[in-house]
């Protein structure tokens, strides 16, 4: 797996990597790589797969915006993995987080029956089967009837385009500027090598593979995108797809979920 880049120069984003429950997988996942110092045994220790572990760091350093997990190459027992400084500020503020939400709780638990309804006012967690997680800006949105085309931009300067309908931008109150979550399921993206690219079409983002995963119903394909981001998608199977491969990703419009940051 080739170095990610940096995502940005600010502090990680707390806001956005821990808009979970304290319970999300992904946190235990970190924790257990800094307990154990390996990818492999955080997966067997949190009952996840190898391919399962990596998805959850990249989809966590994509949310923080500062690399989390780094490899550790050569030593007695072969390499491994450490959590950066980010990574252990990131638990810190996970446990911080996880103390707070239970002392809430507590006291909730301790009202009146009449108030009951109190409960009801907090915000639900939300966990979703979208492995693609890209923090975004809103660049520009245009209406077009009863659709909206919200314009985005990525860490790196990359571009995708959004298709919502005009009374959801209404309701999420869109505007150049705000920051965002774009959300899309790994089936929706397709990767191709970059030598193949034809005609420029929207949401063509360029990457290198870090790991493939073969299948006969296809190759599922991570890729680094050149902004530092983490994307997956799938490509045809037997595509000879190679760790550190050129490769487009593409996604449909209407694939786009999105989701308001702040």
């Amino acid at each position: 797996m080739p170095p990610r880049k940096p995502l940005v120069s600010s502090p990680v984003s707390y806001t956005s990597a821990l808009s979970h429950a304290s319970a999300d997988k992904r946190i235990d996942i970190l924790r257990a790589v800094g307990a154990s110092g390996s990818i492999s045994q955080a997966a067997r220790d949190t009952g996840v797969s190898y391919k399962a572990a990596w998805q959850a760091i990249d989809t966590l350093t994509n949310l923080a915006g500062s690399v989390l997990v780094e490899r550790v190459v050569g030593g007695a027992g072969g390499g491994g993995a450490r959590l950066t400084a980010a990574g252990t500020q990131l638990l810190g503020a996970a446990a911080q987080m996880a103390q707070a939400r239970s002392q809430v709780l507590g006291r909730l638990k301790k009202l009146p029956a009449r108030q009951g309804a109190v409960p009801a006012l907090m915000p639900p967690s939300i966990r979703t089967s979208m492995r693609n997680q890209l923090p975004c800006e809103v660049v520009s949105m245009q209406v077009q009837g009863t659709i909206a085309r919200v314009h985005l931009r990525l860490a790196g300067g990359a571009t995708l385009v959004a298709r919502i309908t005009r009374e959801s931008g209404e309701l999420l109150a869109l505007a150049p500027g705000h920051k965002a979550i774009v959300l899309c399921k790994a089936t929706a993206v397709t990767v191709m090598p970059a030598a193949r690219a034809g005609e420029p079409v929207a949401n063509l983002l360029a990457g290198r593979v870090t790991r493939v995963a073969r299948s006969d119903q296809g190759d599922e394909v991570s890729a680094m995108l050149d902004g530092g981001l983490a994307l997956v998608g799938f490509a045809p199977a037997r595509s000879l797809l190679r760790a550190r491969a050129r490769v487009l990703l593409s996604v449909d419009e209407l694939a786009l979920v999105l989701a308001l940051a702040d």
